[in-house]
């Protein structure tokens, strides 16, 4: 790892605690609470990424097709899932959202955001300047391919 300066370390610390407790607190916000985070991490990818195969989805989530065979599974037995065949090859299925599964994904995001808006309310207008001065900088962060 590249050395940096005490100062951005301790930054990069806190910056990682806060945005895990974040993560953790808008995960037990869920409404869909019978999802395990691999499920509900899926349902996402599908949802924002649109259709795709076992495999991509495996390379996607950086777990193995083994793995997501049963997270599959799991997600098809609760009706989220539909499967097609691929059209330019016919020995590859195809893994969409159901509209049961849009539904869900939906719902999630949508009780997910208004937690946010409601918590964000209770901050001054300053504060949520500074929260949206600083999203920009987040995203940029959060689309870093640098390889640690």
């Amino acid at each position: 790892m590249t050395r940096v300066p005490n100062e951005v370390a301790r930054l990069a610390g806190a910056l990682r605690g806060v945005v895990g407790q974040l993560h953790r607190r808008l995960r037990q916000v869920d409404n869909a609470g019978v999802l395990t985070p691999s499920q509900s991490a899926v349902l996402s990818r599908l949802h924002r990424d649109g259709p795709a195969t076992q495999a991509q989805l495996a390379a996607a989530e950086h777990v193995r097709q083994q793995s997501m065979a049963a997270t599959l599974a799991v997600l098809d037995e609760l009706g989220y899932l539909d499967r097609t065949r691929d059209p330019r090859d016919g020995r590859r299925t195809v893994i969409s959202l159901s509209e049961l599964g849009s539904k869900t994904v939906r719902g999630v995001h949508q009780h997910r955001e208004e937690w946010l808006a409601t918590s964000l309310a209770g901050f001054t207008a300053e504060e949520r300047e500074a929260v949206a001065t600083a999203l920009p900088l987040l995203e940029r962060l959060a689309q870093n391919q640098n390889p640690a």
